[in-house]
């Protein structure tokens, strides 16, 4: 176990939620950061924390990090680019660096994976049929080319800045539907078969990311599952299970 000292964690995501709680249940402080309001709206009811919201350069967040023993980072497993500046921030602070890895699950039967949102975005371009895209809205750009968009239906977060971010890109309202999951498999059909959609388009982001739901979902529709494999994560990530027993939570 972990020696207790000032603890942070780079949350926005349901792992994060849930270590927020654990550490929240034993009486244990800690930072937490999140990229948005909304993320921070996940752990802000929570005693015990501290929360930051808004995007860090690495010598913003190192500034943010001083003085901390150890940083957790929670992030969502396609968050690249912010795991690689979290890493280099603690070690710029003197900060112990622990990734938090989501659970994986197995590779769906059915459905088709792709290395990118670009890969998926071309293939959809030698077929036919509307597609119901449930990537979230860092993705959006790849599919709102002229030869996409009028097919494409966007499932985002109903907050402001997704909205904004979905009707910049050029998608028209009748494309947008802003809701929050979870989605169950039988509410998933029921928008595929709304839309009248042939193609879904997910990440492969785990059962915390509905993949599951989605892909069985598909066959119900009689639509086909576009998945976008997860990025590979260091050989040091930890399970939720062994974070909490790291830090005696």
């Amino acid at each position: 176990m972990m020696e207790a000292g000032p603890l942070a964690v780079f949350a926005g995501t349901s792992e994060g939620r849930i270590l927020c709680e654990r550490l929240a249940a034993h009486g244990r402080a800690a930072r937490v950061f999140t990229a948005t309001d909304y993320g921070g709206e996940l752990v802000d009811d929570l005693p015990g924390m501290e929360v930051h919201t808004g995007r860090l350069d690495c010598a913003g967040m190192a500034a943010a990090l001083k003085g901390t023993a150890c940083v957790i980072d929670a992030t969502h497993p396609f968050a690249v680019e912010a795991s690689r500046t979290i890493r280099s921030a603690s070690a710029a602070c003197g900060a112990s660096y622990v990734r938090l890895a989501r659970d994986g699950v197995a590779r769906q039967d059915g459905a088709r994976y792709v290395a990118s949102a670009e890969e998926a975005a071309a293939m959809l371009r030698e077929q036919t049929g509307a597609v119901l895209l449930t990537t979230g809205t860092n993705t959006i750009d790849a599919f709102a080319t002229p030869d996409l968009i009028e097919r494409v239906y966007v499932r985002i977060l109903p907050v402001v800045a997704s909205l904004q971010r979905a009707l910049d890109a050029g998608f028209p309202p009748s494309h947008i539907i802003a809701m929050q999951g979870p989605f169950t498999q039988e509410l998933n059909a029921a928008m595929l078969r709304q839309i009248g959609a042939s193609w879904l388009v997910t990440k492969e982001s785990g059962t915390a990311g509905g993949l599951e739901e989605k892909v069985a979902a598909c066959r119900d529709a009689a639509a086909q599952a576009i998945v976008i494999a997860r990025p590979r994560e260091d050989a040091g990530a930890r399970s939720l299970g062994e974070v909490c027993d790291l830090l005696g939570v």
